[in-house]
């Protein structure tokens, strides 16, 4: 119904200073964002990390909903889903559910079947990441059938990089990324990289899909929200 109220909460690193303010321009009915920071590391996260990293998050988030209910969880911590492969982040999504018992998304999932839903299955990948982790999101992606054309990355070493990423050098180094002759579409990765502003003007520079890791996360939260809803009425 249009007046029912639309109550998310929003689980990402407590770095993150992008995804809110993105998720409410794009997905407007949104009445309620209740944002929950999980504390990470100055450096890059690593694997070793995301056992301790993830449960936080699920405590963190039961916690939260405890007091806010809410009609929908994000977990928009691009990295810490596609490290831990497909299986792990079906797992954090599903902790998710069972903790809060409302539907939750991944960033990492959104992304993949986004790309496949808009028919790119060659992307040119933009990254912020070290080649640790730029490896762990090509695997990722090859386990969900998506092979990544090339990829060039910002190279952010520690979170004070991150806090002050901007949308030009985004521009820039997504531009030179989506030359690349073999790539079917263009996905500029993790939610923290502000790309609202930039993404028309690649999609009229590029002549071809461009996907955003903040966009995908929210046509993948509308769509299992409004099934969710539509179950629930019949």
């Amino acid at each position: 119904m249009k007046d029912q109220p639309l109550r998310v909460m929003l689980v990402v690193p407590d770095s993150n200073t992008t995804m809110e303010r993105e998720i409410r321009a794009l997905w407007p009915e949104v009445t309620e964002i209740h944002w929950v920071g999980i504390p990470r590391p100055v450096r890059p996260l690593v694997v070793d990390d995301l056992p301790e990293y993830g449960a936080h998050a699920i405590k963190a988030a039961r916690e939260a909903g405890a007091r806010h209910p809410v009609d929908m969880v994000i977990f928009g911590c691009t990295s810490a889903g596609f490290l831990t492969g497909p299986e792990g982040d079906r797992a954090m999504q599903a902790a998710l559910e069972d903790a809060l018992g409302v539907p939750a998304v991944t960033t990492s999932s959104s992304m993949a079947e986004r790309m496949i839903d808009q028919g790119v299955i060659r992307p040119a990948v933009v990254t912020p990441y070290l080649d640790a982790t730029n490896q762990g999101l090509i695997r990722f992606l090859s386990a969900k059938g998506i092979t990544t054309s090339s990829l060039r990355s910002l190279e952010f070493k520690t979170v004070y990089d991150y806090l002050n990423a901007q949308s030009g050098p985004v521009l820039d180094l997504a531009r030179v990324a989506g030359q690349d002759p073999h790539c079917d579409g263009l996905f500029v990765a993790c939610t923290q990289l502000p790309t609202l502003e930039i993404m028309d003007t690649l999609r009229a520079e590029l002549g071809k899909p461009v996907l955003g890791a903040v966009a995908s996360t929210v046509w993948k939260a509308q769509a299992t929200l409004a099934q969710a809803r539509a179950s629930g009425e019949r």
